[in-house]
């Protein structure tokens, strides 16, 4: 459910809704006789464009023998080009990608390994939660670069109409106030979608409720008592009325509308959301809060990662490799952090930019949802276990869910069901 939905497609919405969106762009020319490297990022300019000026210039200037060329390309279109690119042959020497498009083109082999490059430690310099998302098979296949990790935003008003003292902290206490904010003030407390192209969030919370996905050997691992009272616990909320019937045909973007405009008490974003808030809702803002993200009996919390992969067509390997260290290191992930208003993978990184908070006199709310998704990093990780065909799995789940939600099955049945398509197609 109720968390970010996506940076899959939301994780990145507190960063990307803060972007413009162009066509693909570059800030720097080709020139000179060096050898020219290629790197392509998702949706970083004009915003960013000083950044990377900076950061590349120093690359270069301590690397004499290499020249970088940055092409910035839009969101939207990153997928379809990368794959134009590398049937073509002429795909760039380092990109910025999300694990979950990255590992399907790991698992054709599309990238190269870069545990041979890693001869000094350095995956030891980042988080080894969220190191995870760059392995597959026990080879390294990408760079951790920034985070984001969603908070709770709040209605305080209707907080207080409703008699509720404090935010939910798990979903059985979001059940809870979910019950008393529809029968204090008539609305809903959160929003959470089932469409399968959407947010990944419902699916999320059935591993932060101890659900296994799938086993070692890729099968279905939740057609368990765990995953059965997963499953009842949505069918129950949607029953009881306490979930919109939009949850069936809307995606996240109707969580967003229906919290500005005062319809729900809770939001699931990233800190830097609480921007957009203020710019779209001033008076919302005026009355919002933040709190730590939801969580299950497990206590996870899930993380959204951005990393850097190298083509294995890379004709520059070794440069593109020192390249993409030089951008994840500590001193270039605290910049872009404090730039982006995103989160380091850099464990240093990471502990400087707890430090820079923690020192900081400004309290506003973004302040301390930035502070809230800082310390939260700890607990976070990468909850949907890398897979080749994770919508397939994502609709399986969805649809059923949505069977057993509307009476069409039980929930016995739906989950069977889910566990039978994704063991046939998988």
């Amino acid at each position: 459910m109720f968390k970010p939905a996506n940076f899959r497609r939301f994780l990145v919405c507190g960063l990307l809704g803060l972007l413009l969106t162009g066509v693909v762009s570059c800030i720097k020319s080709p020139s000179s006789k060096a050898p020219q490297l290629e790197f392509w990022t998702m949706q970083l300019q004009p915003k960013f464009n000083d950044y990377f000026k900076d950061a590349i210039g120093k690359f270069e200037a301590a690397n004499p023998e290499i020249k970088v060329h940055w092409v910035d390309v839009p969101w939207s279109a990153m997928h379809g080009k990368i794959q134009a690119a590398m049937a073509a042959k002429t795909a760039p020497d380092v990109v910025n990608l999300n694990p979950d498009f990255a590992i399907q083109l790991a698992a054709r082999n599309a990238w190269l390994n870069l545990d041979p490059v890693l001869t000094k430690g350095e995956n030891k310099e980042y988080l080894p939660n969220i190191w995870q998302a760059s392995t597959l098979d026990g080879k390294t296949f990408s760079l951790p670069w920034y985070l984001t990790t969603n908070v709770t935003i709040y209605n305080q008003e209707l907080f207080t109409k409703a008699g509720v003292v404090k935010p939910p902290t798990t979903y059985q206490e979001l059940a809870q106030t979910a019950k008393q904010i529809k029968e204090k003030t008539g609305k809903y407390a959160f929003f959470a979608t089932l469409l399968p192209e959407d947010s990944n969030d419902v699916l999320e919370s059935l591993v932060q409720m101890g659900v296994q996905l799938v086993d070692k050997q890729g099968k279905a691992a939740f057609n368990t008592s765990a995953g059965k009272a997963a499953f009842q616990y949505w069918v129950d909320l949607y029953k009881q009325g306490l979930l919109p019937k939009e949850a069936m045909t809307q995606g996240h973007q109707q969580g967003i509308q229906l919290y500005q405009s005062g319809e729900i008490a809770m939001l699931s974003a990233g800190a830097p959301f609480i921007e957009t808030i203020a710019k779209n809702a001033p008076q919302i803002a005026k009355v919002s809060a933040v709190a730590p993200q939801i969580s299950g009996q497990t206590g996870k919390t899930g993380v959204a990662v951005m990393n850097l992969v190298i083509p294995r067509t890379s004709k520059l390997p070794e440069a593109a490799a020192k390249f993409a260290l030089f951008i994840t290191n500590a001193t270039n992930q605290l910049a872009f952090a404090q730039a982006s208003d995103t989160l380091p993978s850099n464990i240093k990184a990471v502990a400087d930019y707890k430090a820079k908070l923690a020192n900081g006199k400004e309290q506003s709310a973004l302040d301390r949802g930035k502070a809230i998704s800082a310390e939260q990093l700890a607990q976070s990780e990468i909850l949907i276990p890398p897979l080749k065909n994770i919508d397939l799995l994502k609709k399986a789940i969805y649809e059923n869910l949505q069977a057993a939600m509307s009476g069409e099955k039980t929930v016995e049945q739906a989950v069977a069901t889910a566990a039978s398509t994704w063991d046939a197609g998988s």
